[in-house]
């Protein structure tokens, strides 16, 4: 199965305890061994770049974009087809956020319907489902 993976997927396994941090853990091991397809793009990894720096963390942001990277083998760039339905996104009936519409766009271009994500913002985007992280 391909999966989208959002930035916070990473950032909890990499931060303090939460609850989300053992899912989160968990599913990463499913990817580490194969059972899951993983996906992102690089606006996830400006985001994981964007929030450490912001913290004034940049050991961590190093550490988790690179250790991301190289779990997560397909790395979708965002390009103008992105940001052009993306926009649909926005603007129109669904009225998602503007990062969540981006990602859901990038996904929607690239055939992957599954994110693994903790934001249920996504779960009003048509076409677009969360996979159930336990």
């Amino acid at each position: 199965m391909k999966v989208f993976i959002d930035s916070n997927v990473p950032m909890y396994v990499a931060g303090r305890e939460h609850p989300n941090r053992a899912p989160a853990k968990n599913f990463l091991e499913k990817v580490r061994r194969g059972e899951v397809e993983a996906h992102t793009s690089t606006e996830v990894l400006q985001e994981i770049l964007y929030r450490y720096a912001s913290l004034k963390r940049l050991d961590l942001a190093a550490q988790v974009y690179d250790l991301f990277v190289h779990i997560c083998p397909v790395v979708f760039p965002v390009n103008l087809a992105d940001t052009d339905r993306a926009k649909t996104l926005v603007c129109g009936k669904t009225a998602a956020a503007p990062r969540d519409a981006l990602h859901a766009a990038v996904m929607l271009n690239n055939g992957v319907q599954h994110i693994a994500t903790f934001d249920d913002d996504f779960n009003r985007i048509t076409g677009i489902k969360r996979y159930e992280m336990t």
